[in-house]
């Protein structure tokens, strides 16, 4: 069955990119509503963005939806993550500013608040997107593949040239509580010269150690170390989980990403959408919701 929050949760932080202070309120919606952002600070004209793939205006440092008023949200992609990873489907996300809280550059803290809030039982089936027909988008070594799977399962690699990361692959299936204990708590990443370079440009305002796992040339800066000894790869399924939650629904299938970011899991939801033959809408019932999935030979790999 679908799912909302049982009451209004409150969330104060500050936005990675501008670094100020941000005021977001998750409020319970009814069935069928979707997962929908209010800018709160806009006044005037159209403030109402839906979290949908066709809603995606920009995905260079982050996933930012927006809408023709020129309302916009950034840095979505947690939040997003953590929705799909608790079941959330409707919700209504009021916020005060154009990006969502950093927090500590996981999802773990909107689950834990999600957790605490509770959630809803409602009355209608929960619609979920089964891919009917393999999808594959590529661009200068990077691509994204969806095929048809019973379960909902997300793999991925990345290669990185730096000691720390190097090759890393991971897969996991969004059941059972996976996407808590394998997910949610792998942070975002970045390199200190880019950082440096982000701020000289005015972005990564907010950035510090308390939000993301940051590298120079001689390792992981952060003083705790890492969550995972494969947290990047981690986190990138984790942003793939969010962005491929805009497509208005669970997702049916095998998600597959070979150096995978933004732009290319939004340009794999318009491949799927593309065609009607590639897709169809299904209602999970309890036991297709528990449908088990057998790991392909090869594809669980820890780095």
């Amino acid at each position: 069955m679908q799912h909302t929050l049982q009451a209004k949760a409150t969330i104060r932080d500050i936005g990675l990119h501008s670094g100020a202070q941000i005021t977001m309120h998750l409020i319970p919606a009814e069935e069928n509503h979707g997962i929908v952002f209010i800018r709160t600070d806009i006044t005037e004209g159209d403030n109402i963005i839906p979290a949908r793939w066709d809603s995606v205006v920009d995905t260079q440092l982050c996933t930012v939806i927006g809408n023709d008023n020129g309302a916009r949200v950034g840095t979505i992609e947690h939040l997003m993550s953590a929705l799909r990873g608790c079941g959330v489907d409707n919700l209504i996300v009021e916020i005060d500013g154009g990006e969502v809280p950093a927090m500590d550059g996981s999802a773990m803290p909107f689950v834990e608040v999600i957790e605490q809030t509770g959630l809803k039982v409602q009355s209608l089936p929960k619609r979920a997107i089964r891919v009917l027909k393999e999808v594959r988008v590529e661009d200068n070594g990077k691509s994204v593949t969806l095929k048809p799977d019973e379960a909902c399962v997300f793999a991925g690699e990345i290669e990185f040239g730096h000691g720390d990361i190097g090759y890393q692959r991971f897969e996991t299936q969004l059941v059972n509580g996976n996407f808590k204990h394998d997910i949610a708590q792998a942070r975002t990443f970045g390199f200190l010269h880019e950082v440096e370079y982000m701020r000289a440009q005015g972005l990564a305002l907010g950035g510090s150690l308390d939000n993301a796992i940051i590298l120079d040339a001689d390792g992981v800066m952060n003083p705790d170390g890492l969550r995972f000894t494969n947290e990047f790869i981690r986190h990138k399924l984790l942003d793939a989980i969010g962005d491929l939650y805009l497509a208005g629904g669970h997702i049916l299938g095998l998600y597959d990403g070979v150096k995978a970011g933004h732009a290319i899991n939004n340009a794999i939801l318009h491949a799927l959408f593309a065609s009607d033959e590639n897709w169809e809408y299904v209602d999970l019932s309890v036991a297709e919701g528990q449908i088990t999935h057998a790991p392909r030979e090869g594809v669980m790999a820890f780095a």
